[in-house]
């Protein structure tokens, strides 16, 4: 048996449009038959939305219809730094963290966020362990003529 995710658009930020009040009802009737995560977006739907863009803008969606449909939710939307994403977990604002645009900027964020938080969970590839050296100082004798 394979999770089953969805992807919802929390609110459009139109007037009159899909709210957040209709994605905790969806996301009820979702769990109801069998979804287990619902993954919290926002916006995409209107050219016309006037979207407040910040770090984090979404997660209070994710937030929301993680304690008012009791089904864990996946948050997105400016998670740019790994001690922003370790608070929304150990908060309980959101079950998983997920990247897109940041993974495009830094694809190796995951392991720079393991070695910020502490260096717990994994290792960097030992093809990429001198990329984890950026502070040591070139000494003379490295330079050639």
């Amino acid at each position: 048996e394979l999770p089953v995710f969805v992807r919802v658009s929390a609110t459009d930020w139109v007037e009159d449009g899909w709210n957040a009040d209709e994605t905790v009802e969806l996301a009820r009737r979702l769990k109801a038959i069998g979804t287990d995560l619902i993954d919290v977006s926002s916006g995409g739907t209107s050219a016309n939305a006037e979207i407040p863009v910040g770090p984090g803008y979404q997660t209070r969606f994710a937030e929301r219809v993680r304690k008012e449909s009791d089904i864990a939710t996946g948050t997105v939307g400016m998670i740019t730094d790994p001690a922003q994403a370790e608070h929304i977990l150990r908060t309980g604002q959101a079950d998983i963290i997920l990247l897109a645009r940041e993974l495009l900027r830094d694809p190796y964020w995951p392991l720079r966020a393991d070695e910020d938080l502490g260096g717990r969970l994994a290792t960097w590839p030992a093809q990429y362990q001198r990329a984890t050296h950026r502070d040591q100082p070139i000494h003379e004798s490295d330079l050639r003529d």
